[in-house]
């Protein structure tokens, strides 16, 4: 039975770190950081942009259909959202990720939709989407390309590309991190967040920035969680998870040490057990985590549908104070 309330969430977490990691979370007592504006208001340190004051909610195409997307899916997704009741509990943003875009960008040198998965166009899509009562992201690159290789990055074209973004209606920019030049991602994030602000268009900034665990790897310089609060909306705070118990709890010890974007949830998606759903779900409200659903909406089962839809586990994530759980003992080694 899934857990109803705030207490047994943590308790249900409780349980499983126990039994698998003998480790132990709980609402951190300290504050959110805060800074005086210059009218004397309190405010929390973050992207002055009007949005993400709590974790996003919605749902991204990349952990089910990776690139195997078109308009139709996505249309049918918002579509899932609403008649299903999701959105009325907060699952607003409908994302598209890699892979929607042409291979190369127009004569004007602009990004353009897939003429073939997507022929109505992206601004078509956003009005749709738009009609639903709903917001739509988009994914972009901070490098020459996008992960898969197969569309265009947006570095030195991104005040064109946030322009194009804004036209078409976009409200919320998931910016990822491959294909770069070797510049400081510090610099190249602060590039495309002062061009979304530009526009005027309140867009959700998703800095995509990961890093490794290995750090002979660290692809993620400075790590984001250092310096994104004044750049994006959001930052990753670790590798790319897969739906698996195991990449789960990996992921989520990773997030407990800068707690914000352990990347997309997995619920739903058939590699994990029912009660392994909800322990991944509990982790990532009460992390603060954006909680972007990751499975075919379409066709959600009964059980998926009782997990995401705990209004009072929703409510423990987006708590306007913000405060996210932390790990505060470990006892004994880790248990395979």
């Amino acid at each position: 039975m899934i857990a109803r309330g705030y207490a047994s969430t943590l308790l249900l977490c409780s349980i499983f770190f126990c039994l698998f990691f003998n480790q132990f979370y709980v609402a951190s007592s300290e504050p959110v950081r805060m800074s005086a504006s210059r009218n004397g208001n309190v405010k929390r340190n973050l992207l002055d942009n009007g949005v993400g004051l709590t974790p996003p909610m919605g749902w991204n195409s990349w952990n089910h259909f990776h690139c195997q997307i078109n308009e139709k899916v996505i249309r049918e997704t918002a579509d899932a959202l609403v008649s299903s009741g999701l959105a009325k509990l907060g699952y607003k943003y409908v994302n598209i990720d890699d892979c929607w875009g042409e291979s190369n960008r127009d004569s004007q040198g602009n990004l353009v939709a897939n003429k073939t998965t997507f022929p109505s166009g992206i601004k078509a899509l956003a009005d749709y989407i738009h009609s639903k009562g709903l917001q739509l992201g988009i994914y972009a690159d901070s490098g020459y390309r996008t992960c898969t290789g197969t569309m265009p990055g947006s570095l030195g074209h991104e005040e064109q590309d946030a322009r194009t973004f804004a036209s078409w209606g976009i409200d919320y920019l998931k910016y990822d991190n491959c294909y770069n030049d070797d510049t400081r991602p510090t610099i190249r994030y602060q590039v495309m967040s002062r061009a979304l602000k530009r526009t005027r268009r309140p867009i959700f900034f998703s800095m995509c920035e990961w890093y490794s665990s290995n750090p002979a790897e660290d692809r993620g310089e400075m790590r984001p969680a250092l310096w994104g609060a004044e750049v994006g909306n959001s930052w990753r705070t670790t590798d790319d998870i897969s739906d698996s118990w195991n990449s789960m709890l990996k992921i989520a010890d990773m997030n407990e040490v800068y707690a914000n974007d352990p990347d997309m949830l997995e619920v739903g998606n058939g590699g994990m057990k029912y009660t392994e759903y909800v322990v991944h779900f509990s982790i990532w409200a009460i992390s603060k985590a954006p909680l972007l659903l990751g499975c075919d909406v379409r066709n959600i089962t009964k059980e998926t549908m009782q997990i995401i839809s705990n209004q009072e586990v929703i409510a423990v994530n987006q708590d306007p104070l913000g405060v996210q759980a932390k790990k505060v003992r470990m006892q004994g080694e880790k248990m395979v």
